[in-house]
This record gives structure tokens, C-alpha cells and sequence, in this order.
């Protein structure tokens, strides 16, 4: 079963660097930006066909694909070309790629949800002894879990998650009390007694429980935004993470990691549908995790792109100068090249730690 797996996951990668290069494609289209060739997939050519100005061609290694816009690579002189567009055609085309990896992480989760008959809302059950007795009856039982440290806790895992990323440090607390916020403020990490009052544990003394609820139509598309909300937050927090030092390289993972991942995934599953509602969920958070990777302001992706037009807009607006394309070009190959270097280091890094 392992290779189908495998497949599983060369398909999802290919189906994502697709759903990015269409979403470039359709922006430009309706910007009546020209098109040269729309391609899947990467390598030698396999099949094509021209319609109109645009060439579409498929190609033979599913790990890629590209949008190529008349006026991209280099200055055109074609009204139509993508370097003669204006900021709000531009920023669209640049976006359109991150914002549809976005959309089907959506789609995934929402296809998901669709078969969710009830929901967990997480709630307080009560508090240790320990926490009583340092600040009384501030929490009742019943009291939904709103925001832990200013994080919103989107669905049910997040309590877990939020807690655990402050450990041992004071905690702000926010829950929901007939529909009214409810502020905690510097909550101490102490020891305190289990629910059972059998053994003693460091923690908040918060005793946790989950509400099941009924999932409407309207419930499940909420749900399958907060869950896709939810995935960008936690890019997010990695990525901080990696600053501040929290988390090092045994903690980053590329192709190889991902692959072995969703595997593993499968592998656990109980049976063949869990599996795949599984490894979707993992297609869908690698979605929203392309989406906002390819956000960030690095040259080379397509926030990258954004940031060289935001300044070369702010450069006109208050010096009347634009940056030349040269400059643009020239960074943004050599960060490609980087991206690359430290992609094809990752994975070797990740094929070490699977065989180590």
C-alpha cells in the first residue's frame, strides 16, 4: 500500500501547483493580460495545443507547472503585456495563485465537513482545587474557551494548541459566559489535582470538556472557514517559531517529510475511507500552507512580486522614479537560487533523518 501512498502524494502536489497556476491564469485572462503558454507539470513536453495566443501544454514530471505572461521575464512593448498593466491588475494576477491554493484548501475542508452530523464546542467542566482556592468562582462550568493569550480558539484542537505554546509562563484567558466575554488575566502554571483528585499534574487547573452540537448547513461552511483560518494560523506560528528559536531544522520538512507524512497518515488509518478523509485533511493543510508561504515578501515568490509593486508604486508616488526591471530580475533570481539550494538541502536533510 506504501507506493499507493506515494502516488497519492505526487498527485496532491500536482494538483495544488495546477489549482496556483490556474489561479494566475484565470486572473491574467480577465485582466486581458496575453498568455503565452499555460503548462503542467515540468520537464520535456508531452503534449500541446495552441488556442488562441496561449499554448497549453502538459509535461512530463508532475512536480510543477507555470503560468507565462507576455511582459513576465522581461519588458514588452505589447499594451497587453503584464509589465505594462496597472497596480490593481498586477497585485490581482500576483495573488491569484496563493488565494486559490487557499480557496481549495477551503473546498477540501468543506467537502469534509459536509458529512459532519455534530460538532465539539470546547467548555469548562470546573477547576482544581488549586485554582478555587487562588481565584474563586471566576470560571463556572459551562464556559466556552474564546481566546487563550489573544488567539481565538477556532475549533475544538486549539485548546490543547494554545496552551501548550505558553507552558509554564502566565495565562490570559477569554471565554464565553450566555454569550458575554469573560476576561482572566495572568493565570499561574502551578501544580494542581486531577479531576479525579488522584494524582497532581503542573498546569492552568483547568478541567476541560467538549459539547457535542448539531452541525447545520450553515454551521459546516463556518466550520470549514474557522478550520481554514485555523491552518494559516498555524503557518504562522511556525514560522515564528523558527525566529525566535523555538523550533531548529529537525522541526522543518520538504517533499520527502511530506510524502512520508501522508503516509504514515494512511498507514494509521483504521480503514480505506478514514484514510482518505485523513490524508485530504493534510492535503488541505498543505493548501493553506503553499497559500501562505507563497504570501510571504520574498523575491522569487509571488509575495515578492507584491512587495517589488508596492514599492515601486510608493517609488512614483514620492519620487517620481521606478526601480528598473534589472534590479527586480537579478534579486529575484538570486533568491530563487537560494530557495532552491535550501530546498534541495532539505531534502537530503529529510531523506537522512528517514534512513538514520
Amino acid at each position: 500500500m506504501t507506493i499507493v501512498y506515494i502516488l497519492a502524494a505526487i498527485l496532491i502536489f500536482g494538483v495544488l501547483i495546477a489549482v496556483h497556476e490556474l489561479g494566475h491564469f484565470l486572473a491574467a485572462k480577465a485582466s486581458d493580460v496575453q498568455v503565452n503558454e499555460f503548462s503542467i507539470g515540468m520537464g520535456p513536453e508531452i503534449w500541446s495545443r495552441t488556442s488562441g495566443e496561449t499554448q497549453y501544454s502538459l509535461r512530463l514530471l508532475p512536480i510543477g507547472g507555470f503560468c507565462a505572461m507576455e511582459g513576465e521575464e522581461e519588458a514588452s512593448d505589447n499594451p497587453r503585456a503584464l509589465n505594462r498593466q496597472g497596480f490593481w491588475k498586477k497585485l490581482l494576477i500576483f495573488a491569484a495563485g496563493a488565494l486559490m491554493n487557499l480557496l481549495m484548501g477551503f473546498v477540501i475542508l468543506l467537502i469534509l465537513y459536509s458529512g459532519t452530523e455534530r460538532y465539539l464546542i470546547p467548555r469548562i467542566s470546573g477547576v482544581a482545587p488549586e485554582f478555587q482556592a487562588r481565584y474563586g468562582d471566576v470560571l463556572q462550568p459551562g464556559d466556552e474557551f474564546y481566546a487563550i493569550n489573544g488567539q481565538r480558539v477556532y475549533i475544538y484542537g486549539d485548546v490543547d494548541l494554545l496552551l501548550s505554546l505558553k507552558a509554564g509562563e502566565p495565562l490570559d484567558l477569554t471565554v464565553l459566559r450566555n454569550g458575554e466575554k469573560v476576561v482572566l488575566e495572568d493565570l499561574v502554571w502551578d501544580t494542581c489535582t486531577s479531576p479525579d483528585g488522584q494524582s497532581q499534574y503542573k498546569g492552568y487547573g483547568l478541567y476541560r470538556t467538549a459539547e457535542a452540537a448539531e452541525a447545520t448547513p450553515l454551521q459546516k461552511l463556518r466550520l470549514s472557514w474557522l478550520n481554514t483560518v485555523d491552518f494559516a494560523r498555524i503557518v504562522g506560528l511556525s514560522l515564528q517559531m523558527l525566529v525566535n528559536g523555538d523550533a531548529g531544522l529537525e522541526d522543518v520538512g520538504g517533499p520527502v517529510m511530506i510524502v512520508s507524512t501522508i503516509t504514515e497518515v494512511g498507514q494509521s488509518s483504521a480503514n480505506a475511507r478514514e484514510a482518505v478523509d485523513n490524508i485530504l485533511y493534510f492535503a488541505a493543510l498543505i493548501a493553506v500552507n503553499l497559500a501562505v508561504m507563497n504570501l510571504l515578501p520574498i523575491p522569487a515568490l509571488d509575495g515578492g512580486h507584491i512587495a517589488f509593486l508596492l514599492l515601486n508604486t510608493v517609488s512614483d508616488k514620492l519620487f517620481g522614479r521606478h526601480i528598473p526591471d534589472r534590479y527586480e530580475t537579478a534579486v529575484s533570481g538570486a533568491c530563487f537560487a537560494l530557495l532552491m539550494g535550501f530546498m534541495l538541502f532539505i531534502t537530503f536533510y529529510d531523506v537522512f533523518r528517514l534512513i538514520r
